[in-house]
């Protein structure tokens, strides 16, 4: 069982976040629809960096049990580390990025994303490469995507009007979805002809270039301007406070949100030493590694597509409770079948299942709170919730590797596993509370 990266695969909801402050009126000249240049380069810029870090998706870890013969605990402190930043700043991201020049906060991100990338093949060729330095850079990064995801959210709305950004984050969406299908198997691929350091130059390339295509976005307008309540501490504290305000005083809010939380932070203590059961303890190859990844990138495809006709023939409410309890099962079953013979092709296949099945929740999830917030607490309540809903994965991922140390890889995959079937019970108890007549309404 493994999680979608966050470096891989950004939370991209259905309509973008509406910025929290106050900007300048949009120029009419610009280009209004998904054809204007803006909005191509931003979609090149996503592609080619989502195509690089596809390998590294791969190779980072790989890097750490192959490379440097990194124990269970190490690669459990590893990935961590690439989650640590959305508990760190995941609440303040995202009314500094409204503060900021949206473009310039991308091109940062990418330009930064290439730099950590670059020192990996250069202190391996140096013979001076460290775990700790793995750890900075897996923490840079996720710094980058903290970051960059609000900008590239914030910006949008400035490149295309409000007819068409629905079409604009349809085709992001996609183009994601397929790089994500086929990027880790390719990885696997180039992992099998060069060393796992060197495959990262390609994803430093790759960011360098996003960074480029990014130069050519240029929204329309100027900066936003911070509001009269965003001048200092205590108006970043009063922002954030609203947001923390409105996810956990909503109870069907605060159900989808503890039920998101509870399932990346069961979901990591597997993912975190995933690949140590994989390249370590079964020995396979970069290729068959990666296969795990492609199979549930293309189940999360195939799950994408199928979740409007399931809300509309079930209902979004037990939709989203059955897509927790199936994918549960589904990853459950596939941890014994994690074999170095032909029981392994059925746990891909179940990987693949589980993220089918999995999507239907969170699709509903992001449209859920959409639909139930404000426009103008769109932005901090996705802040709070990807602090919540991320900010578990880095425990998650220590308790993942502390597991594999005492116990062994298999038994985190099983503690994992077991914990994901419990992920369902918030959405349950707020099903329960709602018939039965107990469920207070939200109040502003």
């Amino acid at each position: 069982m493994t999680l979608s990266h966050p470096l891989s695969a950004p939370e991209t909801p259905q309509t973008p976040d509406t910025p929290d402050t106050p900007e300048t009126p949009v120029d009419p000249r610009t280009p209004a629809g998904p054809a204007s240049a803006g909005f191509r380069h931003l979609w090149a810029a996503d592609t080619v960096g989502q195509a690089g870090t596809a390998v590294t998706l791969l190779a980072l870890p790989l890097v750490a049990v192959g490379t440097l013969d990194a124990t269970p605990l190490q690669a459990g402190l590893l990935m961590a580390c690439e989650y640590l930043a959305f508990l760190l700043v995941g609440l303040p991201a995202g009314a500094w990025v409204d503060r900021s020049r949206h473009r310039r906060v991308l091109i940062a991100g990418g330009v930064g994303r290439a730099v950590l990338l670059a020192t990996v093949p250069l202190a391996a060729a140096l013979g001076a490469l460290t775990l700790p330095q793995l750890y900075a850079v897996a923490f840079g990064l996720s710094l980058c995507a903290v970051f960059s995801d609000v900008a590239a959210q914030s910006v949008l709305p400035r490149l295309v009007d409000g007819e068409r950004l629905v079409e604009a984050n349809v085709r992001l969406e996609s183009t994601r979805s397929l790089v994500q299908a086929a990027g880790p198997g390719l990885g696997g691929v180039l992992l099998a002809v060069v060393a796992a350091p060197a495959a990262l130059a390609v994803d430093a390339l790759g960011q360098l270039a996003s960074a480029l295509l990014l130069t050519g976005v240029r929204p329309a307008g100027t900066a936003p301007v911070p509001g009269p309540e965003a001048g200092g501490r205590e108006g970043l504290r009063a922002e954030i406070g609203a947001g923390l305000r409105f996810v956990f005083r909503h109870p069907r809010l605060r159900a989808v949100t503890l039920a998101s939380a509870l399932s990346n932070f069961c979901g990591t203590v597997g993912a975190a030493v995933l690949m140590v059961l994989l390249a370590g303890d079964l020995g396979l190859s970069p290729l068959w590694c990666g296969l795990v990844f492609t199979a549930e990138a293309v189940g999360g495809l195939l799950g994408g597509l199928l979740t409007a006709r399931l809300a509309a023939r079930f209902g979004a409410g037990r939709a989203m409770c059955g897509s927790v309890l199936l994918s549960g099962v589904a990853w459950l079953a596939a941890v014994p079948a994690f074999q170095d013979d032909w029981r392994f092709a059925v746990a891909v296949v179940l990987q693949a299942l589980g993220w089918a099945a999995f999507m239907p929740f969170k699709i509903g999830a992001v449209s859920l709170r959409q639909r139930l917030c404000p426009p103008e607490l769109l932005g901090r309540v996705t802040a709070t919730v990807r602090f919540v809903v991320w900010g578990t994965m880095p425990v998650g991922a220590l308790v993942g590797g502390v597991l594999g140390e005492w116990f062994g890889a298999r038994a985190a995959l099983w503690t994992g596993a077991v914990g994901e079937l419990f992920a369902v019970l918030p959405l349950l108890a707020w099903s329960s509370s709602r018939r039965g007549g107990r469920e207070r309404k939200w109040r502003p």
